[in-house]
């Protein structure tokens, strides 16, 4: 028996998407990660009487490529509203949203499962808000809650799903996708460690058979890709359990403990009344003209989906490969410069995928912060081409080369790795290893040949990995033969 079994879940997500603007929504405020709390504060963002917002253009131009790129409905006219709440990080004691009049609606996000399988989720709509503080709760040696007011007014969009999602995993392929599409359209970073991408989760149980969805609850404080699959898995199996025991789900919000692997109460879940939407006054409503929306639409940039079809014709890549570059468009870009110096994908992709990935989760970090640049892996790359260095050698090099951002040749020159060439050195280390293995020599010459490997590995050890492999290999034929 599964834990669904006689019951289907429904999902739904609202995701908040942090704008890569400099300044905030409504004040000029500069927008930056870590910077020391309460310095990134104004009489706007922090609500001070008499202070007046300013929309912010950018902000809107970027709300504008989600919706197109998505497939979503522009409203020309939209009006941004008050949504009145109290916490402690909200120093005006609402938020400036949007709510009956959005920006955006509809659209849809399809996404594939890890089987291959894709399907689509609708969108209901996208909206502009202001983002509120963070508060900063005390540790065990510290006795109150600081509240940092840097993260006030930053600008957000909000991109609420219907509820398409039947499952966990469905919901992290599809957030993956949402990822990838603002990274492509360059308005998020969708860091969700840094806060720049932040998901609360709608959740019911419908029985099968029934078409009444079940009473819905939300889970919020999931801080990333898998606590969201988690939580939604114990959200599931929470209410399924309710269930089953005769009992009711109640419409409540919980608070999800990554730590804990559990979600507690956080409040009765509010409805619109409890917010007192009014339209906000010191804002005219939102007019977005023609000739503006068709410059935007214009100017998108290629989509994970497009990006991974072209990268396959273009550059005859498998599509397994193809996948991966196009779900990171950084790396997808750093493919790209490298096969503009070194005109062989497959060479490259290979290095991408194993070499450099490899190292990039070693270290945590992201191909912009990766020392070695295109033109870079391009010089590494010819230089086994050239045959200044052998395969094995080059991983070496590579290494070295991540470590330290030296160049190839520099590394080479100053080590002393470019590769043994001269014949007439590489026959006496063969003649070395024959003599010192008399015994596999006779197998070899009985006819089995597959010791030739034996043979070049005990050379290139004999030349610490510098012996060109293809000379050794004709020379030890030629030998053996004998």
């Amino acid at each position: 028996m599964t834990v669904y079994e006689g019951y289907k879940p429904v999902i739904g997500l609202e995701v908040h998407a942090q704008l890569t603007t400099d300044s905030k929504m409504f004040c000029g405020c500069k927008v930056s990660y870590g910077a020391s709390p309460n310095s990134r504060t104004c009489p706007v963002c922090l609500g001070l009487p008499g202070a007046l917002p300013i929309l912010n253009k950018k902000a809107v131009e970027y709300a504008l490529r989600m919706i197109l790129a998505v497939g979503g409905e522009v409203a020309l006219h939209s009006v941004f509203t008050r949504k009145n709440y109290f916490y402690p990080d909200l120093p005006k004691g609402y938020q400036i949203s949007q709510y009956s009049q959005p920006v955006g609606r509809g659209g849809e996000i399809k996404y594939s499962l890890e089987n291959g399988r894709t399907k689509n989720c609708r969108l209901n709509r996208i909206h502009l808000e202001e983002d509120a503080g963070k508060s900063l709760h005390p540790s065990s040696k510290e006795r109150y809650t600081r509240l940092d007011f840097n993260r006030c007014g930053v600008p957000l969009i909000e991109i609420v799903s219907e509820p398409d999602l039947k499952s966990p995993e469905d919901a992290y392929s599809y957030l993956n996708k949402l990822k990838q599409i603002l990274q492509c359209l360059e308005i998020c970073s969708a860091d969700m460690e840094k806060g720049h991408l932040r998901c609360d989760a709608n959740v019911s149980v419908l029985p099968k058979g029934k078409k009444k969805l079940g009473v819905r609850t939300e889970v919020k404080n999931l801080n990333s890709f898998k606590g969201v699959k988690r939580a939604l898995k114990y959200e599931i199996a929470r209410q399924i359990k309710i269930l089953r025991a005769g009992g009711t789900v109640k419409p409540v919000t919980l608070w999800w403990d990554e730590n804990r692997r559990a979600a507690r109460l956080m409040r009765t879940k509010e409805t619109s009344e409890d917010y007192r939407y009014f339209p906000e006054p010191d804002l005219w409503p939102l007019a977005i003209d023609m000739p503006w929306l068709d410059s935007i639409r214009r100017s998108l940039k290629e989509l994970p989906d497009h990006k991974y079809n072209r990268l396959v014709k273009q550059y005859k890549i498998r599509p397994y490969d193809a996948r991966i570059l196009a779900a990171d468009r950084l790396l997808a870009d750093y493919f790209e410069n490298v096969i503009a110096c070194y005109n062989n994908s497959r060479d490259v992709v290979n290095w991408i995928t194993t070499e450099i990935l490899g190292i990039l989760d070693e270290t945590n970090e992201s191909i912009t912060e990766f020392k070695i640049s295109p033109a870079m892996l391009a010089e590494l790359l010819k230089s086994i081409d050239d045959g200044i260095i052998s395969g094995r050698t080059a991983r070496q090099v590579f290494r070295e080369m991540a470590a330290t951002g030296n160049s190839a040749a520099r590394i080479i020159t100053s080590r002393g790795l470019r590769q043994i060439t001269d014949k007439k050195v590489l026959l006496k280390e063969v003649d070395k290893v024959i003599t010192a293995n008399p015994k596999q020599v006779e197998k070899y010459r009985s006819g089995k040949t597959a010791l030739l490997d034996f043979f070049i590995g005990e050379v290139m050890k004999s030349t610490q990995g510098r012996a060109n492999p293809e000379l050794v290999s004709d020379l030890l034929i030629q030998l053996l033969k004998k």
